[in-house]
């Protein structure tokens, strides 16, 4: 658990360590110690082959109070399943108090200990360190991830046993701690999927599944542990906006400790009594919630059977899942749209190669009106458009002989940067966009792309609004957001609430937070995934870069895009089937999977629907 070697975020890093005296696939707290003296940590191992399991070795007799603490790190970091071999460093009382899986500390290096840091005369059979080191991020009892920074300081204190003389540790903190390079090999973020509760009512037949990342441990039955985390219900974050299909109350029958499909890539769910009464219809969506959970686990499971008692209640194939919920990631769209040399809105073919491009149906497609941004729904049949000045919002249809009509808003911001932003649509038909003007911004929502925009509120945000990407989902928002010379990316959830007497909903977002600390100037962002955006930014005194971010603020595993200067504006689809198209300094580019930014044509203000 010492410091994390380089380009460690993309892999899946495992280790096995060998040890002369340990074994081959043994964690051995071989580590030794002084009682006193300099600062020491606890070194990381190495990383080896995947399919290795690493267990712990248990304490040795007459093992030093260092080598007991290290020894007992080390064990945090095993694929034991319930560190048992962890316990047996602790005290009986201590093992029966200590839950581990409370909380994940994630720390840049290895946790260190500090010998002295309590200072202070002690018995001769009391000895007290301190974990130390720099937090990087918490996962929580939902196991759910966050960013976190600051120092880390917890006390662990040892006892020496009056008969057998040996050192056990009889206080700790609660949860367990390790480096992230340990966090990286240990732990696999994966998406369990709900639907969304907070949509407008009547506005779509099909439900819209919504990611919700949680990390599990990589080879300590992953299946197993998405099952049982999916019927526990959404993390806290995103349980406002999201519902389940399960009963309150589902779990696993009594007994079944491990789930695993059959040869016919079949997996059966047994649940308990709770789930008896369910109808076709809500069985249909709970096998849904599975399969969207499961594959993005595993390609070892295309269908999915729950039982209650002794009954079958439904079974869903891969197939018909997509029938049942709608889910951004697996929905193609038709066309790339860009703005040309001639100002016409054009398309081609998304996911050709070709550069052949024709201009839409309708008046954005003649080029009358000069624009500088676009954004076409999420059915492709229209088209939102912001003038070259930034001043009007254009809603226009995309079918022949449509005309632009009037603008639906008007910015008065004085300068053209403190105009409006590139609109967003959602999954329902409505459209979102930020009006920068410093003396009077806001987040205004036009329902269905028309009349009077509703005034979204921010209680929370600390800044101007820059920029605005709804997820496919239509439950969470990403915004880019400028305080002093700073821009950050933050995620809120959008929640929807309809007051008495009001004929329109209130509409607010809210749970905002950061996932992406490190950057200090954002320049372009987009949703590329049901949990996923790629982002363009730059570090404090450093270059621009661009990278991959979960909407936890984690790093996805996977290499990040290839590095490409001068980008101005970027855009993903949710289905990673589809390349990435930027705007830069060399005109349309596109990055084909396995391969380098390649230029499509000259043009700007390239977009994919949404």
């Amino acid at each position: 658990m010492g410091a994390d070697r380089d380009g460690g975020a993309g892999r899946i890093p495992m280790r096995a360590v060998a040890y002369t005296a340990c074994g081959v696939v043994l964690l051995a707290g071989c580590a030794s110690m002084p009682d006193s003296g300099d600062l020491r940590g606890v070194d990381s191992t190495p990383r080896q082959d995947t399919q290795v399991r690493v267990f712990a070795m248990p304490p040795q007799d007459d093992a030093q109070p260092s080598d007991i603490v290290s020894g007992f790190l080390e064990a945090l970091t095993s694929d034991d399943p319930n560190y048992s071999t962890a316990r047996q460093y602790l005290t009986k009382a201590a093992s029966q108090a200590w839950k581990p899986g409370l909380s994940s500390t994630v720390l840049a290096d290895g946790p260190g200990i500090d010998p002295n840091r309590l200072g202070g005369r002690e018995g001769a059979d009391d000895l007290s360190f301190t974990l130390t080191g720099t937090k990087v991020a918490k996962v929580d009892e939902q196991q759910a991830y966050s960013p976190a920074g600051g120092s880390y300081e917890a006390p662990v204190h040892l006892t020496r046993d009056k008969k057998t003389k040996q050192w056990r540790i009889d206080r700790l903190p609660q949860g367990v701690v390790m480096g992230k390079s340990d966090f990286q090999r240990n732990y696999m973020s994966v998406n369990k999927y709900y639907f969304a509760s907070n949509a407008a009512a009547g506005t779509t037949t099909q439900p819209a599944a919504v990611a919700d990342p949680v990390y599990v441990r990589r080879r300590v039955d992953p299946m197993t542990q998405m099952v049982r985390s999916l019927l526990n219900g959404p993390t806290n974050w995103l349980d406002h906006v999201v519902r389940t299909s399960f009963p309150t109350g589902t779990a696993l029958n009594k007994g079944v400790t491990a789930l695993t499909p059959d040869d016919q890539n079949k997996l059966t769910v047994p649940l308990n009594e709770k789930a008896a009464r369910v109808g076709q219809g809500q069985c249909n969506e709970m096998a849904a919630q599975l399969l969207f959970t499961l594959q993005n686990l595993t390609p070892a499971v295309d269908q999915v059977e729950l039982q209650s008692g002794n009954s079958r209640l439904c079974s869903l194939r891969e197939d018909q899942a997509d029938t049942v919920a709608a889910r951004g990631s697996v929905q193609q769209p038709d066309y790339l749209y860009f703005i040309d040399r001639k100002n016409r809105l054009v398309r081609t073919a998304a996911g050709k190669n070709s550069t052949k491009a024709e201009p839409v149906p309708g008046a954005l497609g003649e080029g009358a009106k000069e624009l500088r941004s676009v954004a076409v729904s999420r059915d492709e049949d229209t088209a939102a458009g912001i003038a070259a000045d930034g001043k009007e919002l254009y809603v226009t249809s995309l079918v022949s002989g449509g005309s632009l009509g009037d603008p639906v808003l008007t910015s008065h911001g004085k300068k053209e940067q403190d105009r409006l932003a590139m609109p967003s649509w959602d999954a329902n038909g409505d459209l979102w966009v930020a009006d920068r003007d410093p003396d009077n911004p806001r987040l205004l929502l036009l329902e269905q792309g028309k009349g009077e925009p509703l005034v979204v509120k921010t209680p929370e945000l600390d800044g101007r609004i820059q920029d605005v990407r709804v997820a496919a989902d239509g439950v969470r928002i990403a915004l880019v957001v400028a305080k002093g010379s700073k821009k950050s990316l933050l995620i809120g959830r959008i929640e929807r609430r309809q007051e008495a007497g009001e004929d329109r909903p209130a509409v607010s977002v809210l749970g905002l937070h950061s996932v992406t600390p490190e950057l200090e100037d954002i320049t372009a962002m987009s949703w590329a995934g049901d949990s996923r955006l790629v982002v363009v930014g730059r570090e404090q005194g450093g270059l621009q870069t661009m990278l991959y971010v979960q909407v936890d603020g984690s790093t996805p595993e996977g290499p990040a895009p290839a590095a490409l200067s001068g980008i101005k504006e970027i855009t993903a689809a949710d289905s990673d089937r589809l390349p990435l198209v930027a705007y830069s300094e060399d005109g349309i580019v596109r990055l084909p999977t396995g391969t380098q930014w390649q230029k499509v044509t000259d043009g700007v203000a390239p977009v994919y629907p949404g």
